[in-house]
């Protein structure tokens, strides 16, 4: 009898520990979602506009930790390095594409170290100004730039940001040189340009389309393929005099490589589930922010090919951030 009962007892807990590692009582406590940007910029807005809809289908608390600086990489190198048992993710951006060849030395290899959950955003730039830079257009301001070669500057996010790259390309396309100066977050970024620190920023929506709508900077140009509902007066980089011009900021929910598979599913079905919420749709839509969740696989191939592009951007402009 007493055999039995044992054997009985080490069967329920080899079924309890089970459950627990494979993710069918996932999850028993808070789940921490890492962002490499401060509170107020894209990334954050978006970590939690996700973060309280997953917190409700969860049953358990989505804690947003900001680590801001490095280029995000601060946030992803400590998402990489933490225990794969769902309980750290990690909310990244194309930096994740860009670093391998921005960076001499990493920490750690995103397409190594980290499993993707799937895409959950995308998000258009915006090019603002300082209010009393003299230009009207996105043509104005590059015939001002080549005009003062080296004298003009625009800020990022940080250094192999989107924002960062985008305005490089930029840069490369129409011939200009200009300073980059880098901040810790978008929200930094554009309150200099406000007070006229920096000249320009080629900011993502949810921070630059407020403080263009409340007339706190000028707006030129949208990094999208065609213009926008939101801001039908705004013109694209393309329609601007650089045709073929389009660039997106990403957001994708990421978990520690390892990390099993059925917790890595039970995240991506929540996230699907979110995504098609018309509450958190419209929010988004507000932010001029559109919902899109994919699955883990494409997620991973998205990757492969975005770090293959940007790598080759990268290197071809001669960009290095240490």
């Amino acid at each position: 009898m007493q055999r039995s009962a044992l054997t009985r007892l080490l069967a329920i807990a080899a079924v309890v520990l089970s459950g627990h590692a494979g993710g069918q009582t996932y999850p028993i406590k808070p789940v921490r979602m890492l962002v490499g940007f401060p509170g107020g910029s894209t990334t954050d807005i978006i970590a939690r506009t996700y973060g309280a809809k997953l917190s409700e289908l969860l049953g358990r608390q989505v804690v947003i930790e900001n680590r801001a600086g490095a280029g995000a990489n601060i946030a992803a190198e400590a998402a990489a390095k933490s225990a794969p048992d769902g309980y750290t993710t990690l909310l990244g951006s194309p930096g994740l594409a860009v670093s391998p060849a921005l960076y001499s030395k990493l920490g750690y290899d995103a397409l190594r170290d980290l499993a993707g959950v799937g895409q959950v955003s995308a998000t258009p730039h915006i090019m603002v100004v300082n209010k009393s830079l003299p230009v009207k257009t996105l043509q104005e301001l590059i015939a001002l730039a080549r005009a003062r070669p080296g004298q003009l500057n625009f800020s990022s996010a940080g250094a192999g940001g989107s924002d960062h790259l985008g305005t490089e390309l930029l840069s490369s396309m129409a011939g200009l040189k200009m300073v980059h100066v880098p901040y810790k977050g978008g929200p930094q970024a554009i309150t200099d340009v406000i007070a006229g620190e920096v000249a320009m920023y080629f900011a993502a929506m949810p921070v630059g389309l407020p403080l263009y709508k409340a007339d706190k900077v000028k707006a030129l140009a949208v990094s999208s393929a065609q213009r926008l509902p939101f801001v039908p007066e705004l013109p694209t980089v393309a329609q601007s005099g650089l045709p073929g011009f389009e660039h997106t900021l990403w957001s994708a929910l990421l978990v520690p490589a390892g990390t099993a598979r059925d917790i890595v599913m039970r995240l991506n079905a929540e996230l699907v589930k979110v995504a098609n919420t018309p509450e958190l749709r419209e929010r988004l839509n507000t932010l001029g922010a559109e919902a899109v969740v994919t699955s883990p696989e494409q997620f991973t191939a998205f990757l492969k090919s975005e770090t293959a592009k940007y790598g080759k951007i990268v290197r071809a402009l001669g960009l290095k951030a240490d």
